[in-house]
């Protein structure tokens, strides 16, 4: 057995004074859909309901062995390594200063505060992670304090790798593959360092959202690299810039192992999970369930578990999840329609609409002076071949029309 892999047993063994293995659960439904064993490794059922809190508390218990007189910890995080840092300060009893984007959700920064209470600081700074990232750095410095990273850390991955350690024990044997999500690359590091030593027949996909492909980017050029956007919706593994150590970790990863999850896409399963399931995962703790559609045909006959990495979902964002479920799937479309100013317009159309058609949004702006008036109106249905009827009976009477649901900057303004 390698260092790493008996090093991740000790932090395994370490993290039991705080809580119990979290669940790895057969899941049936998508098991008969699949034809496979889908195991879910249950990480959104830690106690700050993400895996951020093993990292967190070996890096923190490390630092501490080796320097007792370590009492100021400063961190930089999304939302669920913050959680995991406080859980970790008020454990031990020191002083900690979490930096968070000002786009953080509020239930992340309430939670945090709950966790760590008298013991951490929050400040707000910064619209994406990597700006965050370089104030939470320069305070620390200046501070004198001691920088506790979300991911490229060398005890944060030895932290992480304990969900190998349990998976391995729990199931009892190796798993055929194990699905991971990635952002900053702690997790995959740490997973695939322990399950490489131990399980070496374990094949791996890697999952990352589409508008936050770091790992993707770094395979490419061979060293990591700084993506120039970055789509902040998937908050807990939207990353510009994998850390430099996992990467250092993962670079034999080939590129046809690494799946990419449109954001849409993602909110899709997360409300097949809610209803199907009763399970609440945010958009990162979604990601190794979205992609299994994509490897079907691969996992046919296999057993294959699958990493739910964070359940802090704010239900504020539930109607934003839902509509961008509706419009990924074809079953919600937004048109500006040119309404001919005459008596009986209005009628004309809604008779092209179907029975289970439902008008979500209509905003009508008429123009004495014009002999058309601007319609902005959002349609759900409930098939979405639906929409091909209702498009064919606007050609046919006419109607001058545009589809806005795919234009982003139409959308994001009228929508």
């Amino acid at each position: 057995m390698t260092q790493f892999a008996l090093a991740a047993l000790a932090a395994t063994r370490a993290l039991r004074t705080l809580f119990e293995p979290t669940p790895l659960q057969r899941n049936e439904f998508l098991s008969k859909r699949y034809g496979a064993e889908i195991w879910l490794k249950r990480e959104d059922l830690t106690p700050v309901r993400s895996y951020k809190l093993r990292g967190a508390f070996t890096a923190m218990r490390k630092r501490r062995e080796a320097d007792p007189e370590a009492t100021h910890f400063v961190a930089a995080s999304a939302g669920n390594h913050a959680q995991g840092m406080a859980f970790a300060c008020r454990h031990f009893g020191v002083k900690g200063t979490i930096f968070m984007p000002v786009t953080t959700p509020q239930q992340k920064i309430d939670k945090t505060r709950v966790f760590g209470g008298e013991a951490v600081e929050i400040v707000l700074t910064g619209d994406y992670f990597d700006q965050t990232l370089a104030a939470s750095q320069e305070f620390c410095e200046s501070a004198g304090a001691h920088f506790l990273s979300p991911f490229d850390d060398a005890d944060v991955i030895e932290g992480q790798a304990s969900v190998g350690v349990e998976i391995l024990d729990q199931l009892g044997r190796a798993p055929d593959m194990v699905i991971l999500p990635v952002g900053g690359g702690g997790l995959a590091a740490g997973v695939t360092g322990y399950l490489g030593a131990t399980a070496p027949q374990t094949d791996y996909r890697f999952v990352e959202p589409l508008g936050g492909a770091s790992l993707t980017a770094a395979i490419e050029a061979v060293e990591p690299v700084t993506l120039k956007q970055v789509n902040s919706f998937v908050d807990g593994a939207a990353v510009a810039r994998i850390g430099a150590l996992p990467f250092e970790r993962l670079r034999w990863i080939k590129p046809e192992q690494i799946l990419l999850s449109p954001e849409d896409r993602i909110c899709i399963s997360m409300l097949e999970m809610l209803n199907h399931e009763g399970v609440v995962l945010e958009p990162a703790g979604a990601l190794a369930l979205d992609v299994l559609p994509e490897l079907a045909e691969q996992i046919r006959g296999k057993t294959v578990v699958c990493l739910t990495s964070g359940g802090n979902f704010d239900f504020e964002r539930l109607p934003e999840v839902k509509e961008r479920a509706q419009r990924y799937s074809g079953l919600k479309k937004y048109f500006i329609l040119r309404m001919p100013q005459r008596p009986g317009a209005l009628r004309e159309f809604l008779s092209m609409l179907g029975p289970d058609d439902d008008i979500a949004r209509f905003e009508y702006l008429k123009k004495s002076a014009r002999n058309f008036g601007s319609v902005l109106i959002g349609i759900e249905t409930k098939r979405a071949d639906a929409f091909d009827s209702l498009t064919q009976q606007l050609d046919a009477a006419g109607f001058d029309y545009r589809d806005i649901t795919d234009d982003s900057a139409l959308a994001e303004f009228l929508i």
